[in-house]
């Protein structure tokens, strides 16, 4: 037996590719650290596409909230009308049924319109929070460990 032989099977020596590695070299490393940034940004991606659909459809709710207010308020304010007209031309009980439903109709405005706002209110501006709170840890982890 050699003595180069020797050294091999006392495992003190051996040649570069009769090694075994046990951590993975500088080229994988980086290949994952590559592989799971871009899986990391895929998912932040989704995660903000998915909080602006969110408050879009909110928006969207809202808008329509508003919307409906104001043919309500628009049917309190044709009533008003009719209500003066009414009392204008006959005596109390014509002038007061209408002006009985023009009131409930403006009430029924005034709290479709306030919910409305509330919905719009809550949904503007479509900024991706979650998304943007998530990427900014992500960040700084990645900061913390490459100070290591």
């Amino acid at each position: 037996m050699t003595e180069g032989s020797q050294r091999r099977a006392a495992g003190a020596w051996a040649w570069p590719e009769e090694r075994q590695r046990e951590e993975p070299g500088t080229g994988e490393l980086i290949q994952r650290a590559t592989d799971q940034l871009s899986d990391l940004v895929r998912a932040e991606i989704r995660l903000a596409v998915a909080e602006v659909k969110d408050k879009g459809k909110r928006a969207g709710i809202g808008a329509g909230m508003l919307g409906g207010a104001g043919v309500v308020a628009g049917y309190g304010v044709a009533a008003l009308l009719v209500a003066a007209i009414a009392a204008l031309d006959l005596v109390l009980p014509l002038w007061a049924a209408a002006l009985i439903v023009a009131a409930v109709l403006l009430l029924v405005a005034l709290a479709v319109g306030m919910r409305g706002r509330k919905e719009v209110t809550e949904a503007v501006p479509p900024t991706p929070e979650r998304a943007v709170a998530s990427t900014r840890r992500d960040i700084n982890e990645i900061k913390e460990r490459a100070h290591r």
